[in-house]
C-alpha cells in the first residue's frame, strides 16, 4: 500500500493524495463504529517517503495533512477546507457519550470545547432508514448539550461571502455555529 501510495503521488494533486492517505490510514477500533483496521500506518507511508522518488516531495506534504479517523474523501476535504479557512482542526473519533440508556453520538468532525459536531451528509443519507437515524442522531447530539452541523456535497462546492471572505458554504456554517457558542472563533 505504501509503494502505491507514491506510485500515484505523480498523478495526483495534494488534496487528492491527502484523500488516499487518510483513505489507507482511516482506522475504527473500540470507539463504538464497526471495527475497521488500516491498510497501512502513517509511520509506513512516512518511512516509505523517506527514498527519493518520483512526486516524494509532494507526497511528503501531503502526509503532513494526513489524519487518522476521516472515513470518506468528502470528510477529507471539509477538515482541509476548515483548516484553510483559519478555522481550528476538528478532531476525529471523538464518542460524545449521551447516557447509559442511549446509543454514543459519532461526529464525523468535532470541536469538543465548542461542543461542536459536524456531520456530513452524503448520498446514502437520503435512504429513509439512514434519514430516521440521522434525526435521532441530532436529538442525542442536543440531548448530551452539543450543537450538530450537517454538512452536503452542496456545502462544499458552493461558495458564499462571508466574514471570512469567500469560502465554501460549509466553512461558514462551521464557522458560525463555534462562534455562537463560544470564544476563540474568529
Amino acid at each position: 500500500m505504501e509503494r502505491t501510495y507514491l506510485d500515484l503521488a505523480p498523478y495526483l494533486n495534494l488534496d487528492e493524495l491527502v484523500e488516499l492517505g487518510d483513505a489507507i490510514v482511516c482506522a475504527h477500533i473500540g470507539d463504538g463504529r464497526p471495527a475497521r483496521q488500516p491498510l497501512s500506518t502513517l509511520q509506513h507511508l512516512v518511512d516509505r517517503c523517506a527514498r527519493p522518488a518520483r512526486g516524494v516531495r509532494l507526497a511528503r506534504a501531503a502526509l503532513e495533512l494526513v489524519r487518522v479517523g476521516s472515513d470518506s474523501p468528502p470528510e477529507t476535504r471539509l477538515r482541509l477546507a476548515l483548516v484553510r479557512a483559519g478555522l481550528p482542526e476538528p478532531e476525529l473519533g471523538v464518542v460524545v457519550p449521551i447516557d447509559p440508556w442511549s446509543r454514543d453520538v459519532l461526529p464525523d468532525l468535532a470541536y469538543v470545547v465548542q461542543r461542536v459536531s459536524v456531520q456530513y451528509d452524503g448520498a446514502h443519507h437520503a435512504d429513509p432508514r439512514q434519514h430516521r437515524l440521522d434525526i435521532e442522531r441530532a436529538d442525542l447530539t442536543t440531548r448530551a448539550g452539543w450543537v450538530e452541523v450537517r454538512i452536503s456535497a452542496d456545502d462544499l462546492r458552493i461558495v458564499v461571502e462571508h466574514r471570512l471572505g469567500r469560502v465554501p458554504r460549509a466553512v461558514a456554517k462551521v464557522h458560525d455555529a463555534l462562534r455562537a457558542r463560544g470564544p476563540g472563533t474568529r
